[in-house]
């Protein structure tokens, strides 16, 4: 296991500022990328070369900018019979592998969060996901074998659930990586966050890998 800790984060906010707002991480264990845009229920898009094209796809997206989403939604998907091409009920979701997992990386999204996607994502294999938005709501997910073993907001790193979440181990496992179990809030519960992913996977994200990874772009539906 990795000796992972909130410091070795620090950087993510300052190189990534729009996903230092917003995102969700979803790292799924033993399956491809195409594999796991499959499990969004995705359309799939073109691919792009690292982290900053990623967030200048989903600027894009923002924007109403996509032409990639408008090709692939030409053929009626999602039309409401008003001329709406249907990308206002789809989120971005762009996905790479590294170290045997798929990676799933939303700006300001947050289907890897969600208690009715999670398991369909997880479903046979490992999850480790964590999601923070603009209003600083948060949620880390870890699921194996079809049940979630741990779940919590990482401001409330003392309030767990999950079938670990009081296993012998726990509560030394989140102050290694960072969190504060005492009832105080840090402001690195974010970056521990990431740490206890890199712990869960062996997944080490730097801004080097992200920069040389290529991701293919997904457009999902809401659910």
């Amino acid at each position: 296991m990795t000796t992972a800790h909130a410091t070795d984060y620090a950087w993510f906010e300052q190189r990534y500022p729009v996903l230092g707002e917003a995102h969700c991480l979803t790292h799924v264990q033993g399956i491809s990328a195409d594999g796991l845009l499959r499990r969004f229920d995705a359309l799939s898009g073109r691919e792009v070369a690292g982290l900053d094209a990623v967030v200048a796809a989903w600027e894009a997206f923002d924007d109403g900018e996509d032409e990639d989403v408008e090709a692939l939604l030409g053929d009626g998907d999602g039309d409401d019979g008003d001329g709406d091409d249907g990308d206002g009920d789809r989120l971005l979701v762009a996905v790479t592998e590294l170290d045997g997992w798929a990676l799933a990386i939303e700006p300001y999204g947050y289907l890897g969060s969600l208690h009715e996607v999670v398991p369909r994502l997880a479903d046979g294999t490992r999850l480790v996901s964590h999601f923070r938005n603009v209003n600083a709501v948060d949620s880390f997910h870890w699921w194996e074998h079809g049940g979630c073993r741990l779940h919590f907001e990482p401001l409330f790193a003392d309030q767990r659930d999950g079938s670990d979440a009081d296993a012998p181990g726990i509560p030394e496992l989140l102050t290694a990586c960072g969190f504060d179990l005492g009832g105080e809030r840090t402001g690195l519960h974010t970056e521990a966050a990431f740490a206890l992913a890199e712990r869960l996977t062996e997944v080490r994200l730097d801004p080097e890998r992200l920069e040389a990874a290529t991701f293919r772009l997904g457009y999902a539906p809401r659910p």
